[in-house]
């Protein structure tokens, strides 16, 4: 390797999950049929689930009928100096009206993230219109470095 080469190198579970916990600004991916998107959400990363939150539109309806999906979040302070993990998995749309442990899921989920929104459904929400709760299991999470 030629002297001042950019070396790469995968990431571990642990880091994977740091890179996660520091970040609440992700990209998803979803597809259907031979339709493929990717969008910015707002996350909070909690025990081996992303949860975050939308409004209605062309990703529930697309996820409707096929529910996986791809996400990634990226640490990047120079052009060879970068973190990127991707989780892949299962979105799950939660319910506020749900009886029993939906319910708990969906009360658990704006607790989270009012980590980086407190006013999250208040009178004070600054994105009143995101008003879907929604969770993806980590299925499968894998990560790459770069440094210089």
């Amino acid at each position: 390797m030629p002297a001042g080469a950019p070396s790469f190198r995968e990431l571990d579970p642990i880091e994977c999950e740091t890179v996660l916990a520091a970040h609440h600004v992700g990209r998803i991916a979803y597809s259907y049929r031979d339709k493929v998107d990717i969008e910015p959400i707002h996350y909070v990363w909690s025990e081996g689930w992303l949860y975050g939150r939308t409004g209605v539109g062309t990703k529930l309806s697309t996820l409707a009928h096929n529910r996986w999906i791809a996400f990634e979040v990226d640490e990047v302070n120079a052009l060879f100096d970068w973190r990127s993990v991707v989780v892949k998995g299962a979105m799950y749309v939660l319910d506020p009206d749900g009886e029993g442990p939906q319910g708990d899921e969906w009360r658990q989920a704006v607790q989270l993230l009012r980590r980086i929104m407190p006013e999250a459904f208040t009178e004070g929400d600054p994105t009143p219109d995101r008003s879907i709760v929604f969770r993806v299991h980590a299925d499968h999470i894998t990560g790459r470095a770069a440094s210089s």
